[in-house]
């Protein structure tokens, strides 16, 4: 029974940020990433749970307002996670992304929103290591930051 007690203050001293899961939003392409992806599950690679993945075909198909959205809706991160440049299936699609990625993190900022919340990675299908490192590389900065401010309701 004492060990019981010792647990939850134990528990009760730890602060909010290291109590705080980040809900992160992963948008893979079809082509690379999300094989990617594939390829680091079924090589047992360890990745955090703290990440949804939507695959999309392109990264170059992502409009930036579905990015805020996701921030918008709950997510505390998004990694946008696509092919290397030079090897996009619809040739320009991650080179369009790129664009868009940089501008998103300048409207970001100008909005007081840390631009690390978002991440763009190049990781092809043989790259399932590569994939799971910007998984736990994105929750990690993350923890750190903390709970997304844009979260609706400030939850």
């Amino acid at each position: 029974m004492k060990s019981s007690t010792k647990m939850k203050s134990t528990t009760k001293s730890k602060t909010s940020k290291e109590q705080f899961e980040p809900r992160i939003l992963a948008l893979c392409c079809n082509w690379c990433s999300y094989a990617g992806a594939d390829l680091a599950g079924t090589s047992r690679l360890q990745m955090p749970p703290n990440v949804r993945i939507i695959r999309v075909n392109c990264t170059g198909r992502i409009d930036p307002t579905f990015i805020l959205d996701a921030l918008y809706q709950g997510a505390d991160g998004v990694l946008i996670s696509g092919c290397h440049p030079g090897d996009c299936h619809y040739t320009t699609g991650n080179l369009k992304m790129r664009a868009r990625f940089a501008l998103l993190q300048n409207l970001l900022e100008e909005a007081g929103v840390d631009p690390r919340r978002i991440h763009l990675q190049w990781a092809s299908a043989a790259e399932g290591d590569v994939f799971a490192d910007g998984i736990r590389g994105m929750v990690e900065r993350i923890k750190k930051l903390g709970p997304s401010p844009m979260r609706r309701g400030g939850k």
